[in-house]
């Protein structure tokens, strides 16, 4: 229906269609219906005689909420979930932009795994079962595994968000460096700060990979909670993907050797390790093409999981203050705490990504509150211990690493309980908290760079 509407309430419905468009759960398709509904209401409000903004607002409130909309759609529409986790569903249906889209990222998937054993060319193959320097060959992919890898998700962001020269030579820039670095400096096999630099390098370059991601883009103001929302979804699609190549793998190794034919070798050294990175991209690209399934998840698996680190660290907490036993010293205990913590942290911030800004206090509110404060005194106990064993043993890499990561999620985890407890009161926004996160993440960046960089230096390659 057709009706004739004022500049200024036009412009209200475009803003109107494209909050629905920012919720993936609704279409383009169904945006259109709802905005046919929408006027049909108003043309019948306003031939009762009101006005068009009171016509727009009493029809905004008849059409309902967006999350009550999200549900309805989700009921009538149940099939499109099947429909959208299928690769084709017709080929008169599909652009063909999407194929030439599924055929470069195709391309690097097929160029990352060429290149992970493009080193298998001059002897240095850790996956081959006659590798003459195994030590030697295992240093050389726990360095450069990352360097190997990422660069084709940096380039696969970058066609498709048709990202300027000037930005792919500043994308450049911290590959190239870490390359150098991570090859250049003398490290002792297995060493210390050869295995932190290794495990700290992909957190580095997987940031450097969110500016590619989001355009080019990395200032304050940019959308860095839809890289976060993206990678807590890739993490989702490559572990699905990883168990079941890992079942699929075992099966035909079974197959075959019942029917006596060595498949061994070709499948561990060639299958698994050019899969597992080829997948990298491919499972970018599964969620860019997919985000309107997987980014449901976020709710639910938030929803699911924050009630249970919840009352786990708060059942350790109150056992430790029951037995009155301190947190173990010991190497193993602390990295495990690390990791929790580690873990808490990315949790909180899945959890923020599937909120809106503007989004009002619920009772998970409360428990995401608990969780962080449980882990905020967990961080402080761990803390505690750490520097208890460097006075006791002096510093080294491994316990100065779990020392600067610890005062970083301190940091981070202090502040976020300041906000989520003033949120809760209703003193701030939801926005304060998601703005925080977002602009806290590049900390981590710079701490892997130290770890990366400096560490080496500092503790002679130890």
């Amino acid at each position: 229906m057709d009706v004739a509407m004022e500049p200024g309430i036009e412009s209200q419905i475009r803003e109107w269609r494209s909050y629905l468009l920012r919720r993936r759960t609704i279409h383009n398709v169904d945006v259109d219906e709802l905005e046919d509904h929408l006027r049909s209401e108003m043309a019948g409000l306003g031939a009762a005689g009101l006005s068009d903004d009171e016509s727009f607002l009493v029809a905004i409130k008849r059409i309902g909420s967006v999350n009550e909309l999200s549900r309805e759609f989700a009921r009538e529409r149940s099939s499109r979930l099947w429909k959208q986790l299928v690769l084709s569903d017709g080929a008169s249906e599909r652009p063909a932009w999407e194929y030439a889209g599924f055929a470069v990222m195709a391309c690097f998937a097929v160029a990352a795994a060429l290149a992970f054993k493009a080193p298998a060319l001059f002897g240095v193959d850790p996956f081959a079962a006659d590798g003459s320097d195994a030590d030697f060959e295992s240093s050389f992919y726990l360095r450069n595994a990352s360097l190997l890898a990422l660069p084709f998700l940096v380039g696969f962001f970058a066609w498709k968000r048709q990202l300027p020269r000037r930005v792919l030579v500043g994308l450049a820039v911290p590959f190239v460096a870490a390359a150098l670095l991570m090859n250049a400096y003398p490290f002792e096999r297995e060493g210390d700060t050869e295995i932190l630099a290794a495990i700290h390098l992909p957190i580095a370059l997987w940031l450097g990979a969110g500016v590619a991601y989001l355009g080019g883009a990395w200032r304050p103001d940019a959308p860095r909670m839809d890289f976060v929302r993206f990678t807590g979804e890739w993490f989702i699609y490559y572990t699905l993907i990883a168990f079941g190549g890992g079942v699929l793998c075992a099966m035909t190794l079974g197959i075959f050797q019942a029917i006596d034919i060595d498949v061994e070798t070709a499948i561990t050294a060639w299958v698994l390790p050019c899969g597992a990175v080829g997948a990298v991209v491919v499972v970018a690209w599964l969620v860019e093409a997919k985000q309107s399934v997987i980014e449901n998840m976020a709710p639910v698996l938030t929803a699911v999981f924050t009630p249970l680190f919840a009352v786990m660290l708060v059942a350790a907490i109150i056992g430790m203050a029951l037995t009155g036993n301190a947190i173990d010293p010991e190497r193993d205990v602390l990295i495990v705490l690390d990791l929790l913590l580690v873990l808490v942290v990315g949790l909180t911030l899945y959890a923020i990504s599937a909120r809106d800004a503007d989004a009002r206090p619920t009772p998970m509110d409360a428990v995401q509150l608990v969780l962080v404060v449980s882990a905020l005194v967990i961080d402080i106990l761990a803390l505690a211990a750490i520097l208890s064993r460097i006075t006791e043993f002096g510093f080294t890499p491994n316990r100065t690493a779990g020392l600067g990561l610890n005062v970083v999620l301190l940091g981070n985890l202090a502040w976020s309980a300041w906000l989520l407890a003033a949120f809760l009161r209703g003193r701030r926004p939801f926005a304060h908290l998601e703005r925080w996160q977002t602009r806290y993440i590049p900390v981590y960046g710079a701490w892997s760079a130290v770890v990366v960089a400096a560490f080496p230096l500092l503790f002679a390659f130890e």
